[in-house]
């Protein structure tokens, strides 16, 4: 952990999965774990989201399907399997339940929380406790996280875009 003399008084987090449902499906299926993974429709549909080296490749998600398999061809295309993405989630969101009962959901894969007042329940620090969490989220569920910790929302989810995959800031 890098030392920060505001570090400590952070409470406002922001989590956010790396490349969820592409993670979830490297996980699920160890065969294209190094491989470029577009989670979408077919050639008509759209990239639901992508792993990050697809992303090297410039795929995003929201692209039609045909640009992005342009820019990557080698990509496997899997279609969206929501119910392992909302299992993944709700396992995830257990975690987090047991850190602070102050969690705003934004999508399957994010949320912020609010840990003020955990260090003394929990006898560490939000970034210690938030440290915690994405390690237990890789050992546990396969799955990693970007954290962003601050004073408030709105930075909490700046930070955590900075240093993704596995990023806190």
């Amino acid at each position: 952990m890098v030392h920060h003399a505001e570090l400590t008084d952070l409470s406002i987090a922001h989590m956010d999965c790396d490349a969820f449902y592409a993670s979830v499906e490297k996980r699920d299926n160890p065969a294209i774990r190094d491989q470029p993974v577009i989670v979408g429709g077919g050639t008509r549909g759209v990239v639901s989201t992508c792993c990050y080296i697809a992303r090297i490749h410039g795929v995003r998600s929201a692209m039609p399907m045909f640009q992005a398999l342009k820019l990557c061809p080698q990509a496997v295309v899997v279609k969206p399997r929501f119910s392992a993405y909302t299992e993944a989630s709700r396992a995830i969101r257990a975690m987090m339940e047991e850190l602070t009962p102050s969690i705003e959901p934004l999508s399957l894969d994010e949320a912020f929380m609010d840990l003020t007042g955990t260090a003394r329940l929990h006898g560490a620090a939000p970034a210690v406790l938030l440290a915690r969490l994405t390690k237990r989220m890789e050992d546990e569920l396969g799955l990693t996280g970007s954290i962003g910790l601050s004073h408030n929302k709105f930075l909490a989810k700046i930070a955590s875009d900075l240093d993704k995959p596995r990023g806190f800031r």
